[in-house]
């Protein structure tokens, strides 16, 4: 088995991207982006009109499961080959996601099944390294439905950096600065834990293990053992750079219908249509966060 490394990752992503395009099964999504604005922050908002078509596949695969003896189908357990990037370590396989918003959204996907309800382990993070140290990019975790997880098969992902033009990295960093970082917080008005950390330094992969492990902690978010596996106690997302590391728990998974996953707190958001765009104009990005997060003790 050839394993993609940091070097040849995010160019077979991109030969691989080609080729589904060319055989239709990569379908990528045009967006209309609009920024929103709450308490100084900028957010950005992608009206993606895939979403209502996602949420319809979603509701008949759940239909269809439904059916005696019927299991919800596994689009992961067997993956399109069409779509497949290639191994990115002897546990993990890297994907591209049928349905991209962003370009070059790659999937990092367990070769066998294991609950999106279980927490990451160290192969979880030496796959997502490989993504991120041959990239500047955001991987995120989005634990369970009520945080925004689609598919029940765990996966992280990760896109490229810049999220926008904004001029960050990915928007949230417009509330670093100094002392925030150095206390392990951030300006955020709900329960969430932060660290900085360096990716890029030797022996990256436990360090980034054990700082989500304390992340969790931190967050409130402890261990349940089911059947010899480590679950979450709580719905959670996480988000990863090069640079720091978040963990927001979650109380909901959609506000005002509005779904919202680890992006969202990234300040990237997607909507289906106009008329979720307006709620969300009307509620403020911020507070629709503040409302599917858990609130600050």
């Amino acid at each position: 088995m050839t394993v993609l490394d940091t070097r040849t990752l995010w160019p077979a992503l991109r030969a691989q991207t080609r080729h589904a395009l060319q055989c239709g099964a990569l379908q990528p999504i045009e967006t209309a982006l609009t920024h929103l604005d709450e308490d100084g922050v900028r957010f950005a908002v992608r009206q993606v009109s895939s979403l209502a078509r996602k949420e319809a596949a979603r509701r008949t695969d759940a239909s269809t499961a439904s059916a005696p003896n019927t299991p919800r189908r596994n689009p992961f357990l067997p993956y399109e080959t069409d779509l497949c990037v290639g191994d990115i370590s002897p546990t993990h396989v890297a994907l591209l996601n049928k349905y991209n918003v962003i370009d070059d959204h790659l999937l990092i996907v367990t070769r066998r099944f294991v609950p999106q309800t279980a927490l990451l382990d160290q192969a979880d993070f030496a796959a997502l390294l490989v993504a991120l140290r041959g990239r500047d990019a955001l991987g995120f975790y989005n634990g369970g439905e009520e945080a925004g997880a689609s598919q029940a098969h765990k996966h992280l992902q990760a896109v490229p950096l810049p999220l926008d033009d904004s001029g960050f990295r990915a928007p949230i960093e417009a509330l670093f600065n100094s002392a925030s970082v150095a206390n392990n917080s951030v300006a955020l008005p709900f329960k969430h834990a932060f660290a900085s950390l360096d990716l890029m330094a030797n022996d990256a992969g436990h360090a980034a293990f054990t700082c989500y492990r304390a992340l969790l902690h931190a967050a409130g978010i402890g261990a349940i053992d089911v059947d010899g596996l480590a679950h979450q106690s709580a719905p959670y997302n996480l988000l990863v750079t090069r640079r720091w590391m978040l963990v927001v728990p979650r109380s909901a998974e959609r506000v005002e219908g509005i779904s919202l996953n680890a992006l969202g707190f990234a300040r990237s958001l997607f909507v289906r249509d106009a008329q979720q765009l307006a709620t969300l104009a009307q509620i403020g990005p911020m507070t629709a966060l503040s409302r599917v997060a858990q609130p600050l003790r």
